[in-house]
């Protein structure tokens, strides 16, 4: 999955501080070091010196020499790390230390990304996605069916709830199946409560950790975002929208929650149709029904869901009531 040049940056920021901690560290080391032991700094003074002459015989090809010079080396280096054993220092005491050993805080090993750069690029999505934090709890291993009735029918459809959230299960997992394959969208609705924002959550985790990126957004964050960038009133929002211009997947939380306006009505619509024509995915949640999505939105942006969305229908009983019913009974 490429990243913006701008998230590259900020990658490559992080790397650079890292690599300043390392060298800001190294340097207290030292100075610790050489006052707890002064002959420590002749001893290093005299190593960089026949350092020096080695690489001159070395380039002269005074093989006799060369042979003496590192044997002196070689003797200077015992007696280095003899006065850093008896001062009671580790042995690499005054050797770089870095948070990846292996690419040594570059983020590249030769040409390769290293492993610990796929971790940062992963923890950089965490961040920028909104979502920080709530994905610990909130993903497929935390899911339960548990909280959906056989029993509950659901009078729009003539389903039981629990058929409901197994056929939303199923295609949530094919959603990111195919993600890569299939630019797909989907649209979650229901009655409040019912896991639409769990499942959208679950399927951002799941995508963050094969590394793509997710923004996630409440409806009334979205077009309050568009709104400053509309009216140049912050860098913030210029960032926001350019990120969910851009982002692999984009979340709508909530949709129908905001203000509607005129603004609101041709944002949505301009919004999905950009990302649907640039093959970017995006999942909307909403206590909506259709109907009242296509009365609120207008036909237009209503055909572009249609078409172009899987719509996926929940519902039941409020979990977070089910929840607290079941916690007070236990207690």
């Amino acid at each position: 999955m490429p990243i913006t040049n701008s998230q590259y940056n900020l990658l490559m920021n992080m790397y650079e501080q890292r690599r300043l901690r390392s060298r800001d560290r190294l340097n207290r080391h030292y100075e610790t070091a050489y006052e707890a032991i002064p002959e420590l700094k002749r001893i290093d003074s005299s190593i960089s010196d026949c350092s020096v002459k080695q690489a001159r015989k070395l380039l002269d090809g005074d093989d006799g020499a060369l042979v003496e010079l590192r044997e002196e080396l070689g003797q200077l280096s015992g007696k280095r790390a003899q006065l850093l054993q008896e001062g009671g220092f580790p042995p690499d005491y005054l050797e770089p230390s870095y948070e990846c050993p292996d690419c040594q805080d570059t983020g590249y090993i030769g040409n390769q990304k290293c492993h610990c750069f796929r971790k940062a690029v992963i923890d950089l999505f965490y961040t920028q996605s909104n979502l920080a934090g709530v994905l610990e709890k909130e993903n497929f291993d935390q899911f339960s069916f548990q909280y959906y009735s056989d029993n509950y029918i659901d009078r729009m459809t003539g389903e039981s709830s629990l058929t409901l959230a197994r056929r939303a299960y199923d295609e949530c997992r094919q959603f990111i199946r195919d993600f890569d394959t299939a630019h797909g969208n989907l649209l979650l609705f229901g009655t409040t409560g019912t896991g639409k924002t769990f499942l959208t959550h679950c399927i951002a985790r799941e995508l963050m950790q094969s590394v793509h990126s997710v923004l996630y957004l409440t409806s009334a964050e979205m077009f309050d975002a568009l709104l400053d960038k509309a009216l140049g009133k912050s860098e913030e929002s210029q960032v926001l929208c350019e990120q969910m211009e851009t982002c692999d997947l984009l979340i709508i939380d909530d949709l129908g929650t905001e203000r509607n306006t005129d603004f609101v009505i041709s944002q949505l619509f301009v919004c999905l149709n950009e990302r649907i024509l640039n093959r970017k995915s995006t999942v909307i949640s909403t206590n909506f029904t259709l109907e009242e999505i296509r009365a609120s939105y207008t036909e237009r942006t209503f055909s572009r869901i249609s078409n172009h969305f899987r719509i996926l229908r929940l519902a039941g009983d409020d979990i977070r009531i089910q929840k607290k019913l079941m916690k007070r009974e236990a207690n």
